[in-house]
């Protein structure tokens, strides 16, 4: 079974979020997936990854590109995992797909939305129930992640 982890935004956006985690990610080692809700989305954090720091980028492709199976990140709207991620993150009340392949999944989700709130609650029952282990995080006003449940 997967951990997973729900990540409450509170204080930073998902774009200024998601950088962060990703770089921590590679540097554990892993490879991911973000799923994504719409290809809109995908696309602009396709652009964002490139971008997010003038000293950095995160190499990665979406999953229309060539070659999605030698990704160390895979942005994508589907279910799949062609680059074997270790880890996948779920944004924009994406569905998910059987976890029961990664080591860690997680659900990134606007607090400032009440539709997306309501989504990580349904997600999280569906996850509890299928026996994941689950935790729940949310920003601190310094943007930092504290574990609440």
């Amino acid at each position: 079974m997967a951990d997973v982890l729900f990540y409450h935004l509170t204080e930073s956006t998902l774009e200024d979020a998601l950088p962060g985690l990703l770089e921590r990610s590679v540097d554990r080692g892993w490879r991911a997936v973000v799923q994504t809700g719409t290809e809109e989305r995908r696309d602009a954090l396709d652009q964002h990854l490139w971008t997010f720091r003038d000293d950095s980028f995160l190499a990665h492709a979406t999953d229309r590109e060539a070659y999605p199976g030698e990704q160390p990140i895979l942005l994508t709207t589907g279910d799949g995992n062609p680059n074997q991620a270790k880890i996948r993150f779920l944004i924009d009340g994406a569905a998910p797909p059987d976890l029961g392949g990664y080591e860690r999944a997680v659900f990134l989700f606007d607090g400032h939305d009440a539709a997306q709130v309501e989504m990580a609650r349904a997600h999280w029952k569906t996850m509890k129930d299928a026996g994941h282990a689950v935790t729940y995080w949310q920003q601190t006003a310094d943007r930092r992640w504290e574990r609440k449940a």
